[in-house]
């Protein structure tokens, strides 16, 4: 135990870096088992749904509308605070939580069980998980339409711009 001391007084700088190390192994240990909160496989979710399960999507609309989950609902992460009272009767029914990568519905799915929910679930690796496996996505027609319509518009005023240069030169 000298010699350790010993050692620890003429190489500061190693066992700090050694610390330092230790600390950085350690948090990245907890960040993943809390990312990991009640995170399940692709497959297990498919088998999920097949049970009924509500599936939400924690995306943006634009996001939502280019692809999600057969029979996912989507919802804002702000909505979740409140989703105790707007989904009371899916409490006991399991409820699978998405976002693209898994980490905000880690979150979503760690409040849900906060909330009474005794089967919030998250999707592991979120839909860049599901796209891996090469599952299949669905797109709403409606807001495929919409999400087509704003792009066309975004497109339309960018040929505009040109035109209003050249009068004006």
């Amino acid at each position: 135990m000298e010699r350790l001391i010993e050692y620890a007084g003429n190489h500061p700088w190693l066992v700090a870096a050694a610390v330092f190390t230790a600390l950085l192994v350690i948090v990245f240990e907890l960040r993943t088992r809390q990312q990991d909160f009640a995170a399940i496989s692709p497959q297990e979710a498919i088998r999920l749904m097949n049970q009924g399960a509500l599936v939400l999507d924690l995306r943006k609309p634009e996001d939502f509308a280019a692809g999600h989950i057969n029979g996912a609902r989507r919802m804002d992460s702000a909505e979740i605070l409140k989703a105790g009272e707007t989904l009371k009767k899916h409490k006991e029914k399991p409820v699978l939580v998405y976002c693209e990568t898994g980490s905000l519905g880690a979150s979503a799915a760690r409040i849900l069980a906060g909330q009474g929910f005794t089967k919030a679930v998250n999707l592991r690796g979120g839909l860049a998980g599901w796209r891996a496996e090469n599952l299949p996505l669905s797109k709403d027609a409606a807001t495929t339409r919409a999400a087509a319509k704003n792009l066309a518009k975004a497109d339309a005023s960018k040929l505009d711009k040109p035109r209003e240069k050249e009068q004006a030169g």
